[in-house]
Parts: C-alpha cells; structure tokens; sequence
C-alpha cells in the first residue's frame, strides 16, 4: 500500500498517542524496566518531542515535552508512580548502558 505524505504522517501521529496512552497505562512499569529492556523510556521520548520541536524552532522547554508524555507534570508523576529502583536493576541498567547515552 503507497500512502500520501499527509495519511502516512496522520497514521505516525496515531501509533505515537496510541503509545504514550499506554505508557500512562502502564505506571507499574518503570523507566529503568523500559530502558533494560527496550533501550528508551518515557523521558527517552519525551526528549524526542523536545528535538523536534527544537527542530522546528518551536520554543518547548523539557518541563513542557515530559509533561506531554507522562500527561501531568513530571515531578507529580515521579511521586506518585516512581519507585526506588533495585540494586539488580541499577547493575542491569549499568551493564546494559555503559556503552551507549
């Protein structure tokens, strides 16, 4: 199937919110999980929306690109949903990522 510029960027938008809806979903899943596993996380992408809106020359602070992700400020999130992470996934997290970030 060949997609217009338009529907195909229509479609990306889509499976974007249709994600960052189930990262809010998913508070039990934490960031450090998502990074040992999956290489990104919800700051990961939210850094993302900064870069581009930098791209853009658009004026987004990272308070207001994390806030778009996570759907509250940060800090609230960070209280309510955040847990202290592990020593096994501090040493997972530091094996996995010594090389990369």
């Amino acid at each position: 199937m060949k997609l217009d510029d338009r529907t195909r960027i229509e479609l990306e938008a889509a499976v974007y919110r249709r994600l960052v809806e189930h990262l809010r979903s998913r508070t039990d899943v934490q960031n450090i999980d998502l990074m040992n596993l999956a290489g990104f996380c919800r700051n990961c992408l939210s850094n993302w929306m900064k870069e581009a809106a930098d791209e853009k020359g658009l004026a987004m602070s990272k308070d207001e690109s994390r806030e778009t992700v996570y759907g509250m400020p940060y800090e609230e999130w960070r209280q309510r949903h955040q847990k202290e992470a592990t020593a096994e996934q501090k040493a997972a997290f530091t094996k996995t990522h010594r090389h990369s970030h």
